[in-house]
């Protein structure tokens, strides 16, 4: 999303792609009997609703000002700028609207009157998009050199050039005014098979029950499943699978038709911008090329022998004969609890962070003590964690739920990864240039784990701990880096079948699936049994609906690991050549600013970093292991 674009429908949807922690053990309070000290203070945005509503009235009462500058857009330089602030301005307001509604509506997610101020800002972006549909259609029909004259002209167009220069790139998928105005309405059918995915897994899908070994009977819902899932009790973790997967099975070609309905609307928006195929649409706006998509899986499915080793290694601990998939979430150390409060957590994460300087550890302080942060977990509270900073003149904000746990350290230092990195873009940067891609998103708060990670590991000497944080960084690459990359080529397969008018039924994609899942985790070599009723897992993957978003995860974990290796080895400049990097927002596409900042993605060296880390941890474990006579 490039903000001077007038895409206040893609900043609405990249609100809510948001990083999530697994909360299923979250023990809510009221949020009264919360300190204040940790609760964020969104009066630093509005001081109330009502206010909020007036500037929202404001900002709607203006959109027709845009209409000024249809037919005049490539007419002069100060046209030109003038077109550009003001749309500037919309989309910088905007998203201190939207900041502050969505917050709002993640304290108390039953508060109908919150979740009323959160789709009031989803109407006025497509209402503005409308409007402002003219403007991309005539920037395209300038030319480059006409773009360099009115820089030259005007000095204030400097911000911008990126913008402008993207446009130039992407003319090709251009359309005209009408045929933009009209892709701009259809925002709002798109989220259609997104909003139907979400409403009915979590709102109306009949989930079941199971009695556990204890004789308890609990509710298979998400979070019970995410909670039970992790059971030290084997035949429960069994029942749990065995019960919760057949119930979302029953319901296969409903998720069946609604994500090949959200492919269609991918194929619809490739096709009618010229595009390829749906991943060349999908990469080309942060200008990524497909094949370090491609190389990505290739990668992963060359090195599968590393993942293999480490789920080995989870059945050795486990002490099973045969590895199953309902094994791997369960615990593998027993009786090992790390716990901390707050002050203790914030304590641990600023000594971590050391090597990144003095300048980042201030502004660390500056969110705990200012109250950027909502910490624990209260009734009606959003689950999961994220940061948010979208409030280009203000800050950003980071929703937790905090309970003590190791996991809420390492999560909140995750989210402080990227709040560091938005608040940085944004004071260095000029709000044009300020928004970093996702592709880079998770490179700052994946790099802030490694940090900790390496803390915990030179302070604590205990073999049992030292297992478990191993363990953790293992479970870690599993999930971010095989896990997402398995998602990405499956994500790719039912797109590339769909592009070859081949059906996508319920039934097509589970086989799919369920290929693709027993060729990662080994399944005709031993290595992990999958069994045939969890090959449906794919209709339980919201992001599955958020076109080829997935992918990032694993590519941003790799540069990340990359940079964290060179930084903990001491190479020269690289801490000022990460904090630049954090600083330089979306002032040049993703992989040049990688580049800079010392990893090149279009190779191989960054994913060969990772899997070096990856065995120096499970060579680790192995020597504890032998020690222990395991």
């Amino acid at each position: 999303m490039s903000k001077p674009s007038g895409g206040l429908m893609a900043m609405l949807v990249l609100a809510s792609v948001m990083h999530h922690a697994d909360t299923s053990r979250s023990q809510s309070r009221d949020r009264s009997t919360v300190p204040v000290q940790h609760t964020w203070n969104l009066a630093d945005l509005y001081p109330s609703d009502a206010v909020w509503k007036q500037a929202k009235e404001k900002l709607v009462s203006q959109f027709d000002r845009v209409l000024q500058f249809k037919g005049k857009v490539a007419g002069s330089a100060s046209d030109l700028l003038a077109c550009l602030e003001f749309n500037s301005a919309i989309g910088k307001e905007f998203g201190r609207l939207i900041s502050y509604a969505s917050m709002k509506s993640d304290e108390d997610t039953r508060n109908a009157s919150n979740m009323a101020l959160r789709q009031e800002v989803s109407q006025i972006a497509t209402d503005y998009n409308s409007r402002a549909s003219f403007i991309e259609p005539e920037l395209v029909r300038m030319d480059k050199s006409k773009i360099d004259q009115c820089i030259a002209q005007e000095p204030r167009l400097a911000p911008y050039r990126m913008y402008l220069n993207d446009i130039q790139r992407r003319k090709s998928h251009m359309l005209s005014e009408r045929e933009e105005k009209i892709l701009a309405e259809s925002g709002l059918m798109a989220d259609g098979p997104h909003s139907i995915f979400g409403i009915f897994s979590n709102a109306e899908l009949p989930y079941p029950t199971a009695k556990l070994s204890n004789g308890s009977t609990v509710k298979l819902d998400q979070a019970g499943y995410g909670k039970y899932r992790t059971l030290p009790n084997r035949k429960d973790r069994e029942t749990v699978f065995q019960t919760f997967w057949p119930a979302i099975n029953t319901f296969r070609q409903t998720f069946g038709a609604d994500l090949y309905a959200n492919v269609k609307k991918d194929m619809f928006y490739a096709r009618t911008r010229g595009y390829a195929s749906c991943l060349e649409s999908a990469l080309d706006p942060g200008n990524i090329p497909t094949e370090v998509y491609r190389a990505l899986i290739r990668n992963v499915n060359d090195n599968l022998n590393s993942f293999h080793r480490y789920l080995n290694l989870r059945k050795r601990m486990l002490g099973v004969d045969t590895l199953r998939y309902y094994d791997l979430y369960a615990p593998v150390v027993k009786g090992v609890d790390l716990k901390y409060d707050f002050s203790q957590t914030q304590q641990l994460i600023a000594d971590a962070m050391q090597p990144l300087g003095k300048a980042y550890l201030e502004v660390l302080n500056t969110a705990f003590q200012n109250r950027w942060i909502d910490v624990y977990p209260t009734t009606g509270k959003r689950s999961g964690a994220y940061s948010s900073g979208g409030a280009y003149d203000v800050h950003p904000y980071i929703l937790i739920n905090f309970n003590g746990m190791y996991n809420d350290v390492s999560t909140l230092a995750h989210e402080l990864g990227h709040t560091m990195h938005s608040y940085l873009s944004n004071k260095a940067q000029p709000y044009p240039t300020a928004d970093y891609s996702i592709f880079v998103a998770e490179v700052a708060s994946t790099l802030n784990e490694a940090l900790l990670n390496d803390k915990m590991l030179k302070t604590i000497q205990d073999d049992d701990l030292r297992l478990s944080l191993l363990m953790e960084y293992l479970d870690g690459i599993k999930g971010t880096l095989f896990r997402q990359t398995q998602f990405a080529e499956y994500e790719l397969a039912i797109h590339e079948k769909a592009e070859k008018s081949e059906p996508l039924t319920g039934d097509v994609l589970t086989k799919m699936y369920g290929d693709i899942l027993k060729k990662y985790y080994g399944h005709d070599k031993g290595v992990c049994r999958i069994d045939d009723f969890v090959t449906v897992e794919w209709a339980n993957i919201p992001h599955f609906y958020l076109n080829f978003y997935v992918y990032q995860y694993a590519t941003s974990y790799t540069a990340s690991t990359a940079l964290a290796e060179k930084l903990l080895a001491g190479e020269k400049g690289v801490v000022e050549r990460y904090l630049q990097f954090l600083s330089s927002g979306g002032s040049d596409y993703p992989i040049d600013l990688l580049k800079k900042a010392g990893v090149d993605m279009t190779t191989a060296e960054p994913f060969q970093k990772t899997m070096q880390a990856m065995n120096r941890a499970m060579d680790e474990i192995e020597k504890i292991l032998k020690k222990k006579g395991m």
